[in-house]
């Protein structure tokens, strides 16, 4: 079965048409900058062996006008890798927030997405964007089954005492105030495939997502996850390329009473203008080390400052989880940033991690998962690339096919 996996931001529509029996993409691409100008479809895709490539540069207002591009490229008879829309029978919406409610993939509904909207106060970024996706695939791909597959159900196992937060009980009980969690998918994807590459289904585990953004949970050893740091929305826990991560709520105060800014300029300020762009200037880590190999202190102090944060993390879920077996990072510092990973590592010996830095260097860009730890260390140390959409196309063929 084909499954097209689609990823709406308030901005692009991400998309794959992923092979449920080998989990690759036939088909893959973007619809960026929709609504705003210079907005573009990038397409890639492989027919007959060979790998094809289009971008298209057109005005592109709303996600349906961008799910019709897309359609339009699937179906090209040059181009695309199937004949009609109808040939789609099933179809994955990644959706940022789930709320309590949802705690796995469930098929789209009439109610389902007036729940997802209902859900919109405490996801305003992320869930218009979803329903906007949805909405556009649905007129156009009206045999599928629409599987709605969310990043908080990965965390919905976590314990009160981890997702309470103490504030009095109402804010809780009338408007869902708790941490949620997110990158849920990848969580899940990389904790699974530790398991298996590990041949131990009862590992303790601690799963390190470092992107732009950045998250890392507890998975105890029945893989239920019983902590994470992000919190009600992404903002919280680690350092991140322009989140600011974990900060006393009270700076808030300071900057709206003694500076005078706005509840909005806050919120862009936090969200957008601090972490390693607030550090630095710069929110891609490939600047930061740059900046960091050329002596700048300031891309110094970041680096620290994000590998202080990941191993208070690790020390804190270590004790969540009464010891650990392994720490697994992936996305794209986890994965490719030599820096990243060895600035978590470090001084961590008393928790039996050791990282070996020339498997830390040799094994950077690895398509597998690859142990990295010193000969010595009690943990195994992993990188696991991350392979959202594939996890994805899984729960939806299991959900479908049931």
């Amino acid at each position: 079965m084909e499954i097209l996996i689609i990823n709406s931001g308030s901005s692009s529509l991400k998309y794959q048409l992923v092979d449920s029996t080998t989990g690759k993409a036939k088909a893959k691409g973007v619809a960026d900058r929709i609504g705003i100008d210079g907005s573009f479809v990038k397409y890639v895709a492989v027919k007959n062996g060979k790998e094809v490539e289009v971008k298209k540069e057109e005005s592109i207002p709303n996600h349906e006008v961008a799910m019709n591009i897309v359609t339009t490229l699937l179906t090209d008879p040059e181009v695309g890798v199937i004949k009609y829309p109808e040939d789609i029978k099933a179809i994955g919406h990644r959706i940022v927030h789930g709320g309590e409610k949802f705690v796995q993939p469930t098929i789209i509904t009439d109610e389902v997405t007036a729940e997802i909207e209902r859900l919109i106060p405490i996801s305003p970024l992320h869930n218009p964007a979803a329903l906007e996706g949805i909405r556009a695939a649905q007129k156009l791909f009206t045999k599928a089954t629409h599987v709605g597959v969310f990043d908080t159900a990965f965390h919905q196992t976590m314990p009160a005492r981890a997702y309470r937060y103490a504030i009095p009980n109402e804010y809780y009980e009338k408007y869902g105030l708790r941490s949620y969690g997110f990158h849920g998918t990848s969580h899940k994807f990389v904790d699974a495939e530790a398991r298996r590459f590990l041949n131990n289904p009862y590992l303790k585990n601690i799963t390190i997502h470092l992107g732009n953004g950045a998250s890392m949970a507890a998975v105890n050893q029945e893989g239920k996850c019983i902590d994470t740091s992000m919190g009600l929305t992404p903002l919280d826990g680690l350092i991140m390329g322009t989140r600011s991560g974990q900060l006393d709520p009270s700076i808030i105060f300071f900057l709206t009473e003694q500076l005078g800014l706005s509840l909005d300029q806050v919120k862009t300020l936090l969200n957008k203008k601090s972490g390693m762009i607030g550090l630095t200037g710069y929110s891609d880590a490939r600047d930061v080390a740059a900046l960091y190999r050329s002596g700048d202190a300031n891309a110094a102090l970041c680096y620290e400052m994000y590998g202080y944060r990941v191993r208070k993390f690790i020390g804190a879920y270590t004790a969540a989880l009464n010891g650990v077996d392994s720490i697994v990072f992936t996305a794209g510092l986890g994965e490719h940033d030599t820096l990243t990973r060895s600035f978590a590592c470090k001084e961590m010996e008393f928790f039996g991690i050791k990282l070996d830095e020339n498997k830390n260097e040799e094994l950077n860009h690895t398509t597998k998962p690859v142990e990295i730890q010193a000969a010595d260390s009690r943990v195994k140390i992993l990188i696991i690339p991350t392979n959202e959409e594939w996890q994805i196309a899984k729960e939806v063929v299991n959900l479908v096919t049931l």
